[in-house]
């Protein structure tokens, strides 16, 4: 048995750890989740991040696109999560046209989702009403990750879960908006389906931490959705994804097994019955 991870304890992760381990080079690990039980257990592994992601609406809700999630159904799961972890910093996203309305309109909804539990909220894009977005939400003293590339809210004009920035122009404004949202007071980017070239220039040009999933070895930290890390999720796997369990696979066979053990009459046995 492998020993105890050295994260798994320690003091509370906050803001200010993030840019300081950027700048040690140290990297920062993320993973969403969903509910009490695994908060706690990612949480007790010793991830630095949890995200709160809209990828609920596919994993947990079965949806072909993240765009049916709502604010309510946001608060509900971080407010699961907030109870889980003890330890890792906790991010929210903000769904769809929860924040690209209006500043007042996305201060109004993170607000909520910091009220659930969250300790900051994170966006996709870098739009001129998203930026907009950004600067209000830090204004008031609400911390912002962004979100560039493979942004999964703008699937549709992306024509599908598609690479971004191989295109010369396309990876130059994608480094401008890294910038940008930079200025605009982001803590930190997630920068999703990138060429790994592209991303390590990003992650160089800016002093917030990046965090890459499909980008790349060379952002300051990764982030997995949970459910594909542990073999849970076997509808859609991304090149990128690296399954460290198939506990799909043992999901399936315990509970095959459970169901023989009952219809042969073997459940409950002596051992598992009050007297």
């Amino acid at each position: 048995m492998s020993a105890r991870p050295a994260g798994s304890t320690g003091a509370k992760r906050t803001i200010l750890d993030f840019g300081a381990m950027k700048e040690r080079r140290e990297k920062i690990v993320v993973l969403t989740a969903y509910d009490y039980t695994f908060a706690r257990l990612l949480d007790d592994a010793g991830a630095d991040m949890l995200l709160v992601g809209d990828s609920l609406g596919t994993v947990i809700c079965g949806h072909d696109t993240t765009l049916t999630v709502t604010v309510d159904m946001m608060a509900y799961h971080v407010q699961a999560v907030a109870r889980g972890r003890k330890r890792a910093f906790l991010v929210a996203d903000m769904p769809f046209l929860s924040y690209q309305v209006s500043p007042e309109d996305a201060l109004r909804n993170a607000g909520r989702l910091l009220q659930a539990g969250a300790e900051a909220v994170k966006v996709e894009g870098a739009t001129a009403p998203i930026l907009d977005a950004v600067r209000r939400l830090v204004g008031a003293d609400i911390p912002v990750m962004g979100h560039l590339g493979l942004t999964p809210q703008s699937v549709h004009r992306m024509g599908g879960y598609k690479v971004q920035g191989r295109d010369p122009g396309q990876a130059s404004q994608l480094l401008r908006d890294a910038r940008l949202l930079e200025e605009a007071g982001v803590f930190s980017l997630v920068l999703e389906g990138l060429p790994a070239e592209l991303a390590r220039e990003i992650s160089a040009a800016v002093s917030v931490p990046t965090i890459g999933i499909g980008a790349g070895v060379d952002c300051d930290g990764q982030v997995l959705v949970c459910y594909d890390l542990l073999g849970l999720f076997g509808d859609l796997s991304p090149r990128f994804v690296k399954r460290y369990a198939e506990l799909g696979v043992a999901t399936r066979d315990a509970t095959a097994a459970f169901i023989d053990d009952v219809r042969a009459g073997r459940f409950p046995d002596p051992e598992h019955s009050y007297k």
